[in-house]
């Protein structure tokens, strides 16, 4: 993982309500996601990911902000169908931040000084 790709998923995930989006999408399209009634698995849309976090039943300026900072970081993807952004989350990219940080807290030893 690059310093700017490490840099930009820590700093997307420092804010609450990115943080909050993320956690809103693993419990919403992650291993017990749901299935629809084509039984295709369901990602949540933008305007139901803005539901969950601000109430408001329209995606707001800054939920969209917050979920186009989140795809740039390489932590979720967007998905056009039609008028409807479908959002889920880039497994690999959260593996590659987790495997970084799992090498931060001592997963490779390194000796110190």
């Amino acid at each position: 993982m690059q310093n700017e790709t490490k840099l930009r998923a820590l700093k997307a995930l420092s804010d609450p309500n990115r943080l909050q989006i993320v956690e809103f999408l693993a419990h919403n399209c992650g291993r017990g996601a749901v299935l629809d009634e084509t039984g295709a698995v369901y990602h949540p849309t933008a305007g139901e990911v803005c539901c969950h976090v601000t109430g408001s039943q329209r995606v707001t300026s800054t939920i969209s902000h917050h979920l186009h900072e989140l795809e740039a970081a390489g932590l979720v993807r967007i998905e056009r169908r039609g008028k409807r952004a479908l959002c889920s989350l880039n497994t690999l990219g959260l593996l590659a931040l987790a495997g970084y940080l799992t090498e931060l807290a001592g997963g490779e030893t390194h000796e110190c000084c």
